[in-house]
């Protein structure tokens, strides 16, 4: 099977192909729920249809901590089931869904007191236990046990008065924006049709019942019908929106809570493992990412911008005085080259404090034609797609196969582990260091060869971007042709994450990446310096709005920056419902 591109001719081709007769399951939303109810149900044998009104994972699922876990803390909570499902799920994306993009990590939980040892100590043990009563443990080592100098040879920055001691325990990671487009790239290899930057501003109906969307092409202005059996509403922290499309708030409100992540050079913190930390209101992650460590997150009610939630000021501090309680040499405001805010989409609760809202997800039919799904985690996004999926089952006439996912590869898996082994003459024969080759295959798994491909049309994009030299310029290039890359920001922002990793956050390199955006976009020059202008502006105002001391003032300066392409209203004309 060819793995699908998704690049400028294929977005034209799937948005013809939408308008064109009658879906089995449109799906409203591009993020990492949308994309696996896309997976799920063409996987299942039907035809399916998926829009996203900005860039696939633009919102929460590009700008979450990246980890693949299983839920320790809720084990404290007593949730013995949503920790059971998130280990299944964990060892499934390690071991067989996408082992060339989840992969382990190790976390050190320091304890403060010696009681804490053998309470903390025995839910990291049943955590363990749990794991690997389901089989899903494979490549990740048990738990172990650390004195205060043993915890300390493995993460020496750690003061010494502030641990007695420490429990390492394993669990995984993933970019998250990457795996989001693998796995639309998946949906559209068995099928599916895929397009971004299409907005749904109404729904098409039959009397009370929903036969598809009003959508708008954001890149052209132009309206189009796409009439579907049933339409699937995974839109996260905009399902309330999405509801009220069809007459109120509906059976299922999702409340957003702020979450951000500093990002701070590697050098800058001298460790070997993660840390986990606890605070007053939930947990504090130290995580490795490459040459860097990512460190969050906060947990804080949000009703302000929903497309470009804003780290304030009190943000930054409120990680940098949490982390630094237990550092040795503390880390300044300086030392931040990259800061990071997303929105969580929390089912609403009786409480009001949004980390005590529920995580785990739930299925809606409001009305014939719609089926609602809003709540989990990143972890269990293959669960809540099957739950969706079955939901939309019911509104289907004949009969449905089960789902499937969990014995569906993602695009790059397959042939990824030989070549992972085969990397060094790999890089031999593309005239590239192992290095090179290594970072390659954990972005792109087999199909790696597609990326070289490029090199060996136009030898120059071997060569690693200027001012972010992680990268390579044919990642650009592949990023518009083969991963539905339309706009300067989703290449820096979320194909890259050069946006947060450099301590320019981007700007440097934002000419040379727009100019190798054009051709296959077919920019002209204005567009090119267009695309350059909006991306320094946006990087302008997250620094402004880091600057300002609360949510409110944050909010006013970064939603000053334009988007590059405007989302329109969403009133639905008149005599189109």
């Amino acid at each position: 099977m060819i793995t699908a591109r998704m690049g400028p001719d294929e977005r034209t081709s799937a948005l013809a192909s939408m308008a064109d007769g009658e879906l089995d399951v449109l799906v409203v939303g591009g993020g990492i729920v949308g994309a696996g109810v896309a997976l799920d149900a063409v996987s299942r044998g039907l035809s399916v249809g998926l829009i996203e009104a900005r860039d696939f994972a633009a919102g929460t699922s590009s700008r979450s901590s990246k980890l693949i876990h299983g839920g320790l803390r809720y084990l404290e909570q007593l949730d013995f089931e949503l920790v059971r499902e998130a280990l299944t799920e964990r060892g499934l994306l390690l071991n067989r869904i996408a082992p060339h993009l989840v992969r382990p990590v190790p976390f050190v939980f320091p304890f403060t007191h010696h009681w804490e040892r053998p309470y903390i100590g025995a839910g990291v043990a049943l955590y363990d236990t749990l794991s690997m009563t389901m089989g899903t443990s494979r490549g990740l080592p048990r738990h172990r046990h650390l004195t205060r100098g043993g915890a300390m040879r493995i993460f020496p920055a750690l003061r010494r008065d502030a641990l007695v001691g420490a429990v390492q325990y394993w669990d995984a990671q993933v970019d998250d924006a990457r795996y989001v487009v693998t796995l639309l790239r998946t949906a559209a290899t068995y099928g599916a049709q895929i397009a971004s930057r299409v907005q749904a501003v109404g729904f098409l109906r039959e009397g009370e019942h929903v036969t598809g969307a009003l959508a708008r092409d954001l890149e052209t202005g132009e309206d189009l019908e796409i009439r579907a059996k049933q339409v699937v509403n995974a839109a996260g922290v905009w399902t309330d929106d999405i509801q009220e499309m069809v007459g109120g708030r509906g059976q299922i409100h999702v409340s957003a809570s702020k979450g951000i992540h500093l990002v701070v050079p590697r050098d800058r913190i001298q460790a070997s493992s993660g840390l986990i930390l606890r605070t007053e209101k939930s947990v504090l992650f130290v995580i490795p990412w490459g040459r860097h460590w990512i460190v969050g997150t906060t947990d804080t009610a949000w009703d302000l911008d929903k497309a470009h939630p804003a780290a304030s000021r009190s943000d930054i501090d409120y990680i940098l005085d949490h982390v630094n309680r237990v550092l040795r040499v503390p880390l300044t405001r300086d030392d931040v080259e990259g800061v990071y805010a997303g929105l969580r989409p929390l089912l609403s609760g009786e409480s009001d404090e949004t980390s005590k809202l529920s995580r785990e997800h739930t299925v809606a039919h409001p009305v014939p034609g719609l089926v609602l799904i809003a709540g989990g985690k990143y972890t269990t996004y293959r669960v809540m797609a099957k739950d969706a999926v079955d939901a939309v089952a019911h509104g289907l006439d004949g009969r449905i196969p089960g789902s499937v996912t969990d014995r569906v590869p993602l695009v790059g898996a397959d042939g990824f582990a030989a070549l992972w082994n085969q990397r060094r003459r790999v890089a031999r024969e593309a005239g590239l260091h192992p290095s090179r080759v290594s970072h390659l295959l954990r972005r792109y798994g087999s199909m790696t060869g597609e990326v070289l491909a490029l090199m060996e049309e136009s030898p120059d994009l071997k060569e690693p971007l200027t001012g972010a030299d992680d990268y390579l310029r044919a990642e650009v290039v592949y990023a518009v042709r083969h991963e539905g890359a339309r706009h300067l920001d989703d290449v820096l922002s979320r194909r890259t994450r050069v946006s947060f990793e450099t301590w320019d956050r981007g700007i440097a390199v934002a000419e040379e990446a727009a100019r190798l955006m054009a051709a296959p976009l077919g920019w002209g020059e204005d567009q090119v310096q267009r695309e350059v202008e909006y991306y320094r502006k946006r990087i302008e105002a997250e620094r402004a709005a880091q600057e300002q001391d609360n949510d409110n003032e944050a909010d006013a300066v970064q939603h000053g920056a334009p988007d590059i392409v405007p989302v329109p209203d969403t009133r639905v004309p008149a005599g189109r419902h």
